[in-house]
């Protein structure tokens, strides 16, 4: 990787060490810096959180609520920050705009990059998409017609996610 790639992904993360980031976390692969995973909470109070889980509420499963932790992979070229880095969801999603494998449509990830969005945009900017889909631009269709016609049944499946995403293990950099 180049120097100035390699010296801008240790700033984006030192930023994030050094600022309060809700429900955000970085870790470089120690074999390989070109890979992080990255791991957010679901936005708060929102279904992907689980705090408004009427099924958690009303069977008292838990005496605090749980929390929706999501990891992510993130693969940086030598041209970041200039090109985006690749990101993708390696726990389970359910959600208009996550494809079934991962990726995420996201404008800010494709036509609409810029050389000064960091890691810490990137990833609050999936963390903000969560809890506000564009079913108008789904990249799973049924997600996103379950989102606008039937959102009690999406958000059983969101709730899915999110108790799979307690067991979700760590991963390394895929081969």
């Amino acid at each position: 990787m180049s120097t100035s790639a390699r010296r801008r992904i240790v700033n984006d993360i030192n930023k994030l060490r050094k600022e309060v980031y809700q429900g955000i976390r970085v870790m470089p692969f120690s074999q390989n810096m070109m890979y992080c995973q990255a791991i957010i909470n679901g936005p708060k109070d929102t279904f992907w959180e689980s705090g408004k889980s009427n099924i958690i509420k009303k069977f008292n499963l838990y005496t605090s609520t749980p929390i929706g932790t999501f990891n992510l992979i993130m693969q940086f070229s030598e041209e970041y920050p200039t090109k985006p880095p690749d990101v993708r969801f390696l726990s389970k999603m359910f959600h208009p705009n996550i494809y079934p494998d991962g990726r995420i449509c996201l404008d800010i990830l494709q036509n609409q990059w810029s050389a000064l969005i960091d890691i810490a945009s990137v990833l609050t900017s999936i963390q903000s998409l969560l809890s506000d889909p564009n079913p108008n631009s789904p990249a799973n269709t049924i997600a996103s017609e379950m989102y606008v016609k039937e959102r009690n049944k999406y958000n059983s499946k969101v709730l899915e996610c999110v108790e799979e995403s307690w067991s979700t293990p760590s991963y390394s950099i895929p081969k």
